[in-house]
């Protein structure tokens, strides 16, 4: 995933599907046409160089983009003194993953360390369990797998197994100016899930 936050051509609005983790995003951003893509039918040479731009990049406040849903009006086609490209004035639509707080997701729990557990929706890798959001009485055991001691008996956070989590806070971290080589890749999107409370945490849990 990339960041395209601070991108000054993009202004946008936002609208959730009802009980969707997916959210409807009206846009409207000044496209400069290359002109590879100029012989081309024009809605379709702007779809193209739209999905090169946005998919699966994060914009800040506004979630990772899935798809283009619909491209709604073109203007211009200007070309500014020095530049082969055809500019655009584009209203498109874009389909967001941006779940709300307080929405229950269903992951895979892909990773644990002293610091919680690491989750993944598939499309989207970026979560975490903090270990003051996991159920209370859980340790680490020797193997680094969590353990929740419940009253009935120890039970394993073990890796792969379905995970139901409540969405607490959704991070957007400033792009760093200097990273450390040995530090984890940036992620411009994360998302703070808890798995305290009924019939959250992991699915074989709640089974019987």
């Amino acid at each position: 995933m990339f960041d395209i936050s601070n991108d000054d051509n993009i202004f946008y609005a936002c609208s959730h599907f009802e009980g969707s983790m997916f959210c409807l995003s009206l846009i409207e951003h000044n496209l400069p046409l290359p002109p590879h893509l100029l012989n081309r039918p024009l809605l379709d040479a702007i779809k193209e160089e739209l999905e090169r731009l946005f998919l699966d990049k994060v914009i800040s406040n506004l979630g990772l983009c899935i798809s283009i849903y619909d491209i709604r009006t073109i203007e211009g086609g200007f070309v500014f003194p020095g530049d082969g490209s055809s500019t655009y004035k584009v209203v498109f639509r874009l389909i967001m993953f941006r779940p709300y707080v307080g929405e229950i997701l269903c992951g895979k729990l892909k990773a644990s360390d002293a610091n919680g557990l690491h989750l993944s929706l598939g499309f989207f890798d970026d979560i975490k369990v903090p270990v003051h959001l996991l159920p209370l009485k859980s340790r680490m055991g020797e193997d680094g797998i969590w353990i929740w001691e419940h009253e009935c008996g120890d039970l394993p956070m073990d890796l792969d197994e379905e995970v139901h989590f409540r969405v607490t806070k959704i991070n957007y971290p400033p792009i760093p100016v200097e990273q450390d080589a040995n530090a984890n890749p940036f992620s411009p999107m994360e998302i703070i899930g808890e798995i305290y409370g009924d019939g959250l945490g992991l699915l074989s849990w709640w089974a019987d």
